[in-house]
């Protein structure tokens, strides 16, 4: 059995109703948005890229989603082979997690992330943002050809959150938790995390305003900048007039 088919009829989901809706079309990409298309299904994609998740858990970073269709989401996509159910560490109760199939889906989900970069607005404070997701942002904003030529560790303490980036060997990668020894550490809060992605807001400039810290050698702080392509030319004057 395929397991992107998973015994269900091809090209087709549910809607909110409980009726099937399909492109009708012979297509892979056709084909991927009737998996994928139906409203909240990448965002829930998004959050189990950061690992098992209850489904209490889900709910609270997804407001607005409704506990009914967020079953119906789940129920969807596990038929479909891209969600399992797992046991919690804790062992009482179960957690979703992706299968091999559903983690596939990580490139294009971080692709389409750093995409969608372009068209973030300005902050709200009605708008929902959680730490979790600097996480991801950091790791789709990798520039391949900017990972330093040295081993190194950058810290992030994102709200009440910390994850870093571990440079070996040539590649980089984002990792949850702490880091071993970092050599810059990154403390700021989520939206202005955000803002300093999309470009809205200088390192330096959240420097200014004491929405950013930054503590350790400057130039590892300009190596992790030029890793997930920020602007680092004011950074570099202030760090040389410094």
């Amino acid at each position: 059995m395929n397991p992107k088919t998973n015994g269900y009829d091809s090209g087709v989901t549910r809607t909110e109703s409980g009726a099937r809706r399909t492109y009708n079309q012979y297509c892979g990409l056709a084909s991927a948005l009737d998996v994928l298309g139906e409203r909240w299904t990448l965002l829930i994609i998004r959050e189990l890229l950061m690992g098992p998740r209850r489904y209490s858990s889900l709910l609270a970073d997804l407001p607005g989603v409704g506990t009914n269709l967020l079953a119906e989401r789940l129920k969807s996509m596990t038929e479909r082979g891209l969600v399992r159910q797992v046991q919690s560490d804790s062992g009482a109760r179960m957690s979703y997690a992706l299968t091999e199939v559903g983690q596939e889906l990580r490139p294009m989900v971080l692709g389409l992330a750093k995409w969608g970069m372009e068209f973030v607005g300005p902050y709200s404070p009605g708008e929902v943002v959680r730490p979790h997701w600097g996480f991801l942002a950091v790791e789709a904003m990798f520039q391949p050809d900017k990972v330093p030529d040295r081993d190194e560790q950058y810290q992030f303490e994102v709200d009440d959150q910390v994850f870093h980036v571990d440079v070996r060997d040539g590649r980089a990668h984002a990792m949850k938790g702490p880091a071993d020894a970092p050599a810059m550490i990154a403390t700021v809060d989520a939206a202005t995390f955000i803002e300093i992605g999309t470009g809205r807001k200088t390192p330096l400039a959240a420097m200014v305003t004491g929405k950013l810290k930054l503590d350790g050698d400057i130039e590892a702080v300009l190596r992790c900048c030029d890793l997930i392509g920020l602007e680092t030319g004011a950074l570099r004057s202030h760090a040389t007039a410094g």
